[in-house]
């Protein structure tokens, strides 16, 4: 397609920017290493920076660093100095924002009732809004980040035990979350209300685990025990582990991202495998939207399962027609045109001897502001494909996500402001189509999508947000957009 510029940029902000990732560890002499294993698993969910806190019995420790979970916690000199047998760590997602040391996570505080760490997956909606009455309260804020708004209202709670300070914090925030939070005596794991963020418990060796996920478990050999539950607060000490649920009782909404793109293929969510339901995505893709074609070809690497579905129902061979490299990061921006358009390919290359000649259907799994499609449209093109169709595993992206996910304003999403042709003539395919909502409610095993009680946090496709959207619809509007990519 001719008459679009595109910098290499774009096809790193065209994307559905990981959430965060959360682990922990209580009661194990290899805590913090186990922590180190756990966050490279999920090292998928944030490539922005790293934090660990450990407790050894009488100090707490903290290392946090900008960068990869490798740069740093595979070197034994930091690792030392992370003594003790509970850690707890974070990875955090990249944002187009300014990369600010003191928002990297877990974050660490003194309380009356000793050291108190905490980090977060998801985001909070009215946390700005708390933020502005714990300031006027006298409270000094030093990140941007609204997990410290958790920290300070534990900090302030009149109650008297530190469990019930942290529920009458949680009572306060809205919008998603999973938390892990330690003391010198306990590790926490907290969902929020509605599941929207995952939180798993595992056991190795007699001690507990918490994680985000669970290949998370699995590279350090734990035992899967069960998902926390939603509104569920779970408090490990030595004397076990509690299970609490101070909150109101509602029907679980997970986040629906978590199956179509965030988690890693072989993690289980829900009790599913995630492979497998983005295979069966990608096989009610076909049956609604199948064409003759002479090869199924996925965007790597997260439109594979869902491209060897489709494959498989329409009986089309799949082939790896797009290489991706996988060492590469945000791409430098050259100040030519030329130079930023070749750039392109540091990310992915075109496998011209399975495209040249043949109609091609690209699978991928969401498209956001269309950016990327249309370079690998075009790379495919440039290879001597004869048709190129597209076909996206789940329906259009039509709002902006609150919770976690860092997509753009509205007027950015592509299928917010262009209808499905319009769209196709933008990528620049011979044809488009996507997963209907109720085809993804059905690939998930559930008849359709109960638009009374829907059973998945669908809002990006369907404009339903479950919780208040307090600072978005308050005067915290402007701000809380441009912080969200400083939340994680």
């Amino acid at each position: 397609m001719t008459g679009i510029s595109i910098d290499s940029d774009d096809m790193y902000a065209d994307t559905l920017r990981e959430e965060c990732g959360v682990f922990g560890v209580y009661g194990h002499p290899d805590a913090t290493e186990l922590t180190a294993l756990g966050l490279h698993a999920l090292q998928h969910r944030g490539q922005e920076a790293v934090g660990i806190v450990s407790f050894d019995g009488n100090n707490f420790s903290s290392e946090r660093r900008l960068g990869l979970v490798g740069d740093h916690f595979s070197k034994a000199s930091v690792i030392e100095r992370l003594k003790g047998s509970s850690a707890m760590g974070h990875v955090r997602y990249s944002t187009t924002g300014d990369t600010l040391l003191r928002n990297v996570q877990p974050l660490y505080a003194d309380l009356d009732s000793g050291g108190f760490a905490v980090c977060h997956n998801g985001n909070l909606t009215n946390a700005l809004t708390l933020r502005d009455r714990l300031i006027e309260d006298g409270a000094i804020c030093q990140s941007t980040s609204d997990t410290e708004v958790i920290l300070h209202l534990v900090a302030r709670s009149q109650k008297r035990k530190f469990i019930d300070r942290f529920i009458d914090a949680l009572r306060q925030i809205e919008g998603a979350y999973s938390l892990v939070a330690m003391t010198n005596k306990k590790l926490i794991g907290a969902r929020d209300p509605l599941g929207i963020r995952p939180l798993v418990l595992g056991r190795l060796d007699g001690s507990y685990i918490l994680a985000s996920e669970t290949c998370a478990l699995d590279i350090i050999g734990a035992t899967f025990e069960r998902e926390i539950d939603h509104g569920e607060i779970v408090v490990i000490t030595d004397d076990g582990i509690e299970s609490l649920k101070p909150f109101p009782a509602l029907p679980a909404r997970p986040c629906i991202f978590e199956y179509i793109y965030f988690s890693r293929p072989d993690s289980i969510v829900g009790g599913r495998s995630v492979y497998s339901t983005r295979k069966s995505m990608g096989a009610m893709l076909a049956r609604e939207s199948g064409i003759d074609a002479d090869v199924i070809v996925p965007v790597p690497d997260s439109g594979v399962p869902a491209a060897i579905g489709y494959a498989e129902t329409v009986g089309i061979p799949f082939e790896l027609g797009i290489i991706r490299n996988h060492y590469v990061g945000r791409t430098f921006i050259e100040p030519s045109q030329q130079i930023r358009q070749l750039g392109v390919k540091l990310k992915h290359n075109v496998n011209s001897g399975v495209i040249r000649g043949k109609r091609v259907v690209l699978v991928d799994d969401s498209i956001v502001r269309g950016t990327t499609s249309v370079k690998i449209v075009q790379m495919i093109r440039e290879a001597g494909a004869h048709e190129v169709h597209m076909r996206i595993a789940c329906p259009p992206i039509t709002h902006p996500d609150y919770y976690g996910i860092d997509t753009p304003v509205k007027d950015n999403l592509l299928a917010a402001t262009h209808d499905i042709d319009a769209m196709r003539e933008f990528i620049g395919c011979d044809s488009l189509d996507f997963l209907s909502i109720d085809g993804l409610y059905q690939a998930m095993g559930h008849q359709g999508r109960d638009a009374t009680a829907p059973q998945y946090t669908d809002h990006c496709f369907t404009g339903d947000y479950p919780t208040p959207l307090t600072d978005v619809q308050g005067k915290h509007r402007a701000t809380h957009l441009s912080l969200l990519a400083e939340t994680g």
